[in-house]
């Protein structure tokens, strides 16, 4: 490992594309068996456990055994972070005039990314929790409880006791790499995106990381926050 630029070691283990393909697929936080990720990033079962044995090592992923079966996911919620800042980066236009490739519709609108929701509907949300003081800025990374927020997350069913109690960030400002604009990650990001799909307002899609905006999550979505979808 390169000691003296761990970044650069870091790099060289994202930037091979089947490890690339296996980091992106864990993105919607569910852990997955070997077998499962050779499969995603086309590559033999004794390539995938060379690359898996090498993110483990790295620091990027977890193991865990289960019966016969060993699952993998992202090592935390600052890999996903992390992993979500460079698809921002790699995505972004060379020349003013280049058009920016965009993912499908569904991955576009609303997607997991790990435990928080991205997408146009998660950097919207955040928009809108903003000017209506229930979030506030702190600094260039972070937000903060707005004047309104100490009241309205629980009558919203969240318990920021609870989130404070977590030993991650409270409010991370997480650069959409689809909006290019911030949504909101950490450990309130993560209860926000629970309580939706408790609520019925947003439900999880099989074998994708695209989340389903429901018919009545549509309609609660505008009428708590104004969003259009």
């Amino acid at each position: 490992m390169n000691t003296t630029y761990p970044l650069a070691a870091v790099g060289e283990l994202i930037g091979e594309p089947a490890r690339a393909a296996i980091l992106v697929s864990l993105l919607d936080g569910r852990a997955r068996t070997a077998g499962e990720l050779a499969f995603t990033a086309n590559i033999s079962a004794q390539s995938a456990s060379a690359h898996l044995s090498k993110l483990v090592d790295g620091g990027l992923l977890l193991a865990q055994s289960s019966g016969r079966h060993r699952y993998y996911n992202l090592a935390g919620p600052e890999v996903a972070h992390a992993l979500e800042a460079l698809g921002a980066i790699s995505t972004r236009p060379r020349t003013p005039d280049a058009r920016r490739p965009l993912p499908g519709d569904e991955m576009y609108a609303a997607r997991s990314c790990y435990d928080h929701l991205a997408g146009r509907v998660a950097v919207e949300l955040a928009h809108s929790l903003e000017e209506r003081k229930i979030i506030r800025t702190l600094g260039e990374c972070d937000y903060e409880l707005g004047s309104r927020g100490r009241d309205w997350f629980p009558r919203f069913g969240i318990d920021l006791d609870q989130v404070r109690r977590s030993r991650r960030h409270f409010a991370r400002k997480c650069i959409d790499w689809t909006e290019r604009r911030p949504h909101i990650a950490g450990a309130l990001g993560a209860a926000l995106c629970a309580q939706l799909i408790a609520l019925g307002w947003i439900a999880r899609r099989s074998n994708t990381r695209a989340l389903r905006i429901t018919a009545e999550g549509a309609r609660k979505l505008h009428s708590h926050f104004g969003l259009t979808l």
